[in-house]
């Protein structure tokens, strides 16, 4: 299926109205000046698709293959060799890694570390620094992705609490959003850690972690986060902050593969706690293989590690960074702001049956927009077969990320587009209510 209008359509609207609604002609004069435009040459695009799915999976760069291609080359010439021979060597794979990706959370290279999932990395850190003494209360909200809640929710069972009792969720006002101030509001001294997302992965709402960090030290609680929907669109600035942890994945924004190992942060003020599941990567790795049967965690992040790093499903990521230290985070993060702008402007002229429910402010929005409409699940089907790939989440949204990797302003017009097609030839209603699957 196409993912574009045929041109001689699209010409029809490309006049410049000036101060009017956006133009296809203003899309692609933005696309001209866009500095970092040519980074699309370095992914894999699928043919005949507009790809706007990239905050649940971003797209294979050349980079990223390359550097996959090399480990596995590695493997085959050098069979175990390649544990200290290959270049980069595999032994130390995850704390280089972490030193790479350290400037993209605003934090020190030990304070960084890649393995895991992020799953597990949520049970180990939370297992780690949950104490009780603190205060009983671990506060989230709402509104989290629901393995946060799962993860945490076991580890609180795993030290005798009730989760029903311990775990103090923040409600959402509006079913979108989470306000700051009740966050702030909930954290009193029967708290002893706080656990937020950097965005939320529905609207896009981008927290402040500053001001959340602050209140949880005020106190006396930890502050963790998940930047699971930031990390590769948001620059950060952990260290500065005082954050006492994060996780997250490598799959969305940083574009390093389905299932690609997650990173982790820890406080250097934390240094030399043993994990709560200890495993032998996370040793010091002076003496990991002298054998020994007590743990001595590394004095670093990356006691965190837990096993043996899966050297096929990290390397992708040594690639994928290559793109994003050639593009700058900064200027990443402009260009984001730049793309879900356009887009939300294009929502209110072109979509009136549409709300976007993610904050206008571009302080408080992430990478992502959320399209709006009752009909959302079926909507997203129709793109879909138009070529549109997008993402649905319960109950009303279509998540539209115009990654800055490889969208364009042009893309982000032809995207609204099929969203304007689908609704004037009330095309979705051709597809059944909701089912299952992967979306």
């Amino acid at each position: 299926m196409d993912g574009s209008r045929d041109d001689s359509e699209s010409d029809a609207t490309a006049e410049s109205s000036g101060d009017g609604p956006p133009t296809l002609a203003e899309a692609r004069e933005m696309d001209q000046d866009d500095a970092l435009s040519h980074f699309r040459d370095r992914f894999f695009i699928p043919d005949d698709e507009l790809y706007a799915d990239g905050n649940s999976l971003g797209l294979c760069s050349v980079d990223a293959a390359a550097a996959l291609d090399e480990a596995v080359e590695q493997w085959k010439t050098l069979a175990i060799r390649g544990w200290t021979d290959a270049d980069p060597e595999w032994y130390t794979y995850g704390e280089r890694l972490g030193s790479r990706l350290a400037p993209l959370v605003g934090a020190d290279p030990d304070e960084v570390v890649v393995g895991n999932s992020t799953t597990v990395n949520i049970h180990t850190l939370v297992g780690t620094f949950y104490d009780p003494s603190r205060g009983e209360k671990i506060l989230v909200n709402d509104l989290d992705f629901p393995t946060d809640h799962y993860a945490i929710r076991a580890q609180l069972r795993q030290v005798g609490r009730d989760p029903d009792e311990d775990l103090r969720v923040v409600e959402s006002r509006d079913g979108r959003t989470i306000a700051e101030d009740d966050i702030v509001a909930a954290i009193d001294e029967d708290v002893g850690m706080v656990f937020m997302p950097s965005v939320l992965y529905r609207s896009g709402q981008l927290l402040d972690i500053e001001r959340i960090t602050e209140a949880a030290h005020d106190a006396g609680a930890l502050a963790g986060f998940d930047l699971a929907h930031s990390i590769g669109s948001v620059p950060h600035a952990l260290s500065d902050l005082d954050v006492d942890f994060a996780v997250w994945c490598h799959y969305k924004y940083l574009n390093a593969g389905p299932g690609a190992a997650a990173g982790l942060y820890v406080n250097e003020r934390h240094f030399g706690v043993t994990p709560a599941l200890a495993g032998w990567w996370g040793h010091e790795k002076e003496t990991q293989f002298e054998m020994r049967h007590t743990y001595t965690p590394a004095h670093s992040a990356g006691a965190f590690q837990i096993g043996t790093p899966p050297i096929l499903a990290v390397a992708p990521l040594d690639g994928a960074l290559d793109v994003v230290e050639d593009a700058g985070i900064d200027a990443l993060r402009e260009k984001s702001l730049a793309l879900t702008d356009f887009l939300i402007e294009l929502v209110d002229d072109r979509l009136p049956d549409c709300e976007v429910g993610t904050p206008r402010d571009p302080t408080r929005r992430g990478g992502h927009v959320a399209v709006e409409h009752p009909e959302a699940y079926r909507i997203s089907e129709a793109l879909k077969d138009r070529g549109v790939i997008v993402d649905f989440r319960a109950p009303n949204v279509v998540r539209v990320c115009p990654s800055p990797y490889y969208v364009g302003f042009e893309d982000v017009y032809h995207m609204v587009e099929h969203l304007e097609a689908i609704f004037e030839g009330a095309e979705y209603e051709q597809y059944e209510k909701r089912g299952g699957g992967v979306t």
